[in-house]
């Protein structure tokens, strides 16, 4: 049987163009997208290689966060040196007790340096130890106590203030470089637990 003349064969409506897509042509679909952006990434990869983990995705000003870092790393370096010297110091009752606290939170905030200053130098920075301004850049300060619990209490103040100062650079750091800030965050972590177990030890002095 012959087609009529006005028959005529079935078309489908041309794609209309929108805002969202001016041409008119079919969407590219999301694993293609990423294919596309996989490209970008590996070409850009090969770019300044010598920046090693910054790349263009890093949106922080380096300077500043090698500059915030370096003042955490002095920080935790005099928190360091505070928490040996009351620990070789404390006599008393509770010494024994106490000491044991010391010197736990002074390995501890050695870590903390290490992990800080391998940051720096992932950043492309230079950890600056130099013995003579660490005591002017630290934000907590190296105070010796003149007994026991007098040691505690500024070990604490110590304390007080790095978790103050921390929480201002993860602030400051926000979605800009969330490796440092995630760092940051897990350091502000033990020095609030370092903080808790310093004012439980004032809380049920007994002596010293």
């Amino acid at each position: 049987m012959s087609a009529k003349p006005d028959d005529k064969p079935i078309r489908k409506p041309a794609r209309a163009a929108t805002a969202a897509n001016p041409s008119g042509q079919p969407a590219r679909k999301p694993e293609t997208a990423m294919i596309a952006d996989i490209k970008a990434i590996r070409a850009r990869a090969r770019q300044h290689i010598e920046d090693g983990a910054i790349t263009d995705s890093y949106t922080a000003d380096r300077g500043t966060v090698i500059k915030l870092l370096n003042e955490a790393l002095a920080t935790e370096i005099v928190c360091v040196l505070r928490y040996k010297r009351h620990y070789f110091m404390a006599s008393g009752l509770m010494a024994d007790a106490v000491k044991g606290e010391f010197l736990e939170h002074a390995n501890e905030e050695q870590a903390h340096a290490d992990r800080i200053a391998e940051r720096i130098v992932q950043l492309g920075g230079a950890p600056d130890l130099n013995p003579d301004v660490l005591s002017g850049r630290a934000h907590a300060e190296y105070v010796e106590g003149t007994d026991l619990r007098d040691m505690v209490k500024e070990d604490l103040v110590a304390e007080r203030i790095a978790i103050d100062s921390y929480r201002a650079i993860i602030d400051y750091l926000g979605e800009r470089d969330t490796t440092t800030r995630r760092l940051m965050e897990e350091i502000l972590a033990q020095e609030e637990e370092h903080a808790d177990e310093l004012a439980d030890l004032l809380d049920g002095w007994t002596g010293g």
